[in-house]
């Protein structure tokens, strides 16, 4: 039974098989197992191929459907790639011949509802037709037609072998006044995500270009105009008719985007570059994934994303207090973090990880416009690659973000101020009182001082842990010995 297969393309391809019946009904199943129909097939020299390729009683020739994912753009080149890495797989000599795309787009034609025709005589003949045009005397037929007198004769006309209908219709909506011009439909969906794409990448490029200087700036303004260009085209041959208006409206939309972009308060250079990253992101991604076999995400997809779960939500929180805590010359165990931010210091580390994602995404797209040659070796390739990127810039990226914290905490001790907090670690400054005669306390780091304020970071392992601004270093003294009291500021004093 032949695999069901998702696609977005179709190429009817012309493939020689070599090697005897033997690989003949290996190929077939092959085909079979891909999903592609195998239209027709005869001995090569013969047939079709008769005068055209010399006879070789060895080999076949079929015509076989090439199914596929991307655009229709390039589609007969990817058609053959994935002839030939299905023939490397199961070690047959296959040769795509001729690959030609098949073009299946469906007319988006006029819907049209039937109406009852009693009601044209009569004194009230007027407001029975505006009332039959409102859906009062609906037959219950809908027609669908490319015109007016199509969709007249298929309403009346009797199915069932009976007599014509007395029935008029009335048009769903305004397109049957231009029946000729019809719009394909998978034609009319691509040019509406090329303009929108295109007016977006306008907006972040104009935005960017406005905050840059000299080469760069020329250089954004050069992306602006071109994404500028493709939008206005993409929308003014959206529909089949009407070109001129369809033209007007769009650059009516994209002057409005670009405008309401430049005007001040507009959108800022960092604003249009995180919007052209995530656009990027978010369609690479997607076309990436819709293109996923079931053997790609068990040999690849699924362990790169059991690794990034378990490293991110598992252990990404202690990662990133631990090299906080190291910036401080503090262990993790002195930081006592609720659950909750190390879940959240998680998430942080996603996002910090996310321009790594551009990796997949950039050949999301390669893939989509067939400049990729799909094979296994190249996904492990792709899989140690990500991975690899994922550790290197994570922990380039959370080192950072650690360090940065735990620079701005030790400044904001030196120089008494306010200490800012780090997912669930709230240094506060502290007045700490002994319990027990002060030469009896035992600690770690410098001699405790109970008349100033210490920077605290709270209680763990049975210690407070405490920040010395005078020696820069920390301080650790058994909790059960000593008394935490806020302080107002780093220059109360303590004990009165």
């Amino acid at each position: 039974m032949a695999a069901r297969v998702r696609y977005d393309q179709r190429v009817l391809a012309l493939i020689e098989v070599r090697g005897g019946s033997r690989d003949w009904t290996e190929a077939e199943r092959v085909f079979e197992a891909h999903g592609w129909p195998v239209v027709g097939h005869e001995p090569r020299g013969q047939g079709e191929s008769a005068g055209i390729l010399t006879a070789d009683p060895a080999a076949r020739v079929y015509r076989v459907e090439i199914r596929l994912y991307g655009a229709s753009r390039r589609a007969e080149r990817g058609a053959t790639w994935q002839v030939r890495n299905a023939a490397r797989t199961a070690q047959l000599e296959m040769y795509v011949r001729r690959a030609d795309r098949l073009d299946r787009d469906s007319e988006v034609l006029s819907e049209w509802l039937a109406h009852s025709t009693a009601h044209r005589t009569g004194p009230l003949s007027r407001v029975a037709r505006r009332l039959a045009r409102a859906g009062v005397f609906d037959a219950g037929t809908q027609v669908t037609a490319g015109g007016p007198g199509e969709a007249l004769r298929l309403a009346r006309a009797g199915l069932d072998g009976g007599a014509r209908r007395a029935v008029a219709v009335r048009p769903m909506d305004g397109r049957w006044k231009r029946p000729a011009r019809l719009r394909r439909e998978r034609q009319f969906d691509r040019r509406m995500a090329t303009f929108a794409i295109g007016t977006l990448v306008l907006s972040g490029s104009a935005a960017i270009a406005a905050e840059q200087a000299g080469v760069l700036r020329y250089f954004w303004a050069g992306v602006a105009l071109v994404a500028g260009c493709v939008a206005l085209l993409a929308g003014g041959t959206s529909d089949r008719g009407r070109r001129l208006s369809n033209t007007a409206i769009a650059g009516g939309a994209v002057t409005t985007v670009l405008g309401v972009t430049l005007r001040d308060p507009g959108m800022s250079g960092a604003d249009g570059l995180r919007l052209l990253y995530g656009l990027t992101l978010v369609t690479g991604l997607g076309l990436l994934v819709r293109q996923w076999t079931w053997g790609e995400w068990a040999t690849w997809a699924v362990p790169l994303a059991a690794t990034l779960l378990i490293s991110s939500f598992a252990g990404a929180g202690s990662v990133l207090h631990a090299l906080y805590a190291d910036a401080l010359s503090l262990t993790p165990d002195d930081l006592d973090v609720p659950p909750a931010w190390q879940f959240l210091s998680a998430l942080k580390l996603v996002a910090l990880l996310l321009p790594v994602l551009l990796v997949p995404a950039v050949w999301g797209l390669a893939k989509h416009y067939h400049y990729v040659v799909p094979g296994e070796r190249f996904s492990g390739l792709m899989y140690v690659t990500i991975l690899v990127a994922f550790l290197v810039a994570g922990g380039s990226f959370a080192l950072d973000s650690a360090e940065t914290a735990a620079s701005r905490t030790e400044k904001a001790a030196r120089q008494g101020r306010e200490a800012p907090h780090y997912f669930g670690v709230e240094p506060a400054w502290t007045c700490v009182e002994p319990t027990v005669p002060l030469a009896s306390l035992s600690g770690e780091g410098p001699r405790l001082d109970p008349a100033r304020p210490y920077l605290a970071f709270g209680v763990a392992g049975g210690n407070a842990v405490l920040w010395d601004r005078r020696s820069g270093g920390p301080l650790k003294v058994p909790a059960e010995k000593v008394r935490l009291v806020p302080a107002t500021s780093a220059e109360a004093r303590c004990g009165r």
